[in-house]
């Protein structure tokens, strides 16, 4: 069966930075820009109007920044996917934009090749953070309780895991890879994969950086 094309939204408040990852994207037969916006207001307008798979989020722009964005654009549009794009590579944007609900946190500067696995990996419904990322991720909650609001945490991992997947939700809380994971345990990636994706979806999370934040706030840290 043949995929069709990961439909890209691009929103930054540079008309230059569009049009050239524009050009770059369409390159790809497996990515179709379908919409750009300048600012937030327009963002949040342009994805209830054409639904897309995949939004490109500047940070900085004027007004309402693009980690406020992010939040605006997944509250009318929760099945859509946010990859943050940043000119800095900064912690606080990187939190933010965890807190925000983004699927991915890439610096302006990252190859092309990698800028467009990215697009097609959170499309996917992946999550795409570096592990060195995932850790620093990790060093914030393990400072504050504060990243993600919501009730409580509770003391016992969530409904129906299974030994298995409790020990994999422990593994991928101390923000290993799905290699990593497997060599731990002595168990395949694909799956590991596998007990990822029934974590998800037990757990009602939509990838793997909520996992490893609500792995944390429910004390699940091996």
């Amino acid at each position: 069966m043949v995929r069709r094309p990961v439909r890209v939204m691009l929103v930054d408040d540079h008309d230059v930075m569009r049009s050239g990852l524009r050009m770059l994207l369409e390159t790809d037969p497996g990515i179709t820009v379908v919409a750009e916006a300048a600012d937030a207001a327009t963002a949040v307008v342009r994805v209830q109007e054409v639904s897309p798979d995949v939004v490109c989020m500047d940070v900085q722009m004027p007004g309402t920044d693009g980690l406020q964005a992010t939040r605006e654009v997944l509250a009318v549009a929760p099945l859509t996917s946010v990859l943050v794009l940043t000119t800095f590579d900064r912690d606080d944007y990187l939190f933010e934009a965890v807190s925000a609900g983004a699927s991915g946190f890439l610096v302006k500067n990252t190859p092309p090749e990698r800028l467009v696995e990215a697009i097609k990996v959170v499309a996917d419904g992946e999550a795409l953070l570096a592990p060195s990322a995932t850790r620093r991720v990790l060093d914030r909650l393990r400072r504050s309780s504060a990243l993600v609001p919501g009730t409580a945490p509770r003391a016992l991992p969530g409904p129906g895991l299974t030994p298995r997947e409790t020990e994999v939700l422990e593994r991928v809380a101390l923000g290993e890879s799905n290699s990593e994971v497997g060599a731990h345990l002595h168990i395949g990636t694909e799956t590991v994969k596998t007990h990822v994706a029934s974590l998800l979806r037990k757990l009602q999370l939509r990838d793997r950086i909520a996992l490893v934040v609500w792995a944390h706030r429910h004390h699940v840290d091996g």
